[in-house]
């Protein structure tokens, strides 16, 4: 390993909500104020001060969706780096009954929200860091935890 001093890693958690119904995953389209279109992700966000990870997961599950959710377990970890910046996403496997809300503020990110056939998954996500663990997941094929050194994206959270 080279000789360079070690800092402690600074970074975001992110919780996001798995809910599957059958052979659909519920997923949210959200606009970014440097991304020309939104991007389709799991409902999720970032964990807030005394916030456990399971709380923020069925918390921005309703917020994004209007649903109450259940978390039964973790579903998979994940991290990744943008330039400097260090985002963990803890995804949690979730139960919510009911129907999403369609409609949304107007200051809202959330542009759409559906459930989508795993079958076209592969096509709705853009991110690969989203995308890849996610599939993975569901396939059965995941180890519980992926990584990824580059994001191949940067997000500019709404405030």
């Amino acid at each position: 390993m080279p000789n360079v001093p070690l800092r402690p890693v600074n970074g975001t958690h992110l919780a996001t909500a798995l809910v599957r119904r059958g052979d659909a995953i519920l997923l949210v389209a959200s606009s970014y104020p440097n991304h020309a279109q939104p991007l389709w992700n799991l409902p999720g966000g970032r964990q807030l001060q005394k916030e456990l990870l399971f709380e923020a997961a069925v918390r921005e599950l309703y917020e994004e969706t209007g649903l109450h959710g259940t978390v039964r377990g973790l579903a998979y970890v994940s991290e990744s780096y943008d330039g400097a910046a260090h985002f963990t996403n803890f995804t949690f496997a979730v139960d919510a009954a009911g129907d999403p809300a369609t409609s949304r503020t107007q200051d809202d990110h959330i542009v759409a929200v559906e459930f989508v056939p795993i079958a076209v998954l592969k096509g709705r996500i853009a991110v690969a860091v989203v995308r890849d663990p996610l599939v993975a997941f569901l396939e059965g094929n995941s180890s519980g935890y992926a990584g990824y050194t580059e994001a191949g994206i940067s997000i500019v959270f709404p405030d």
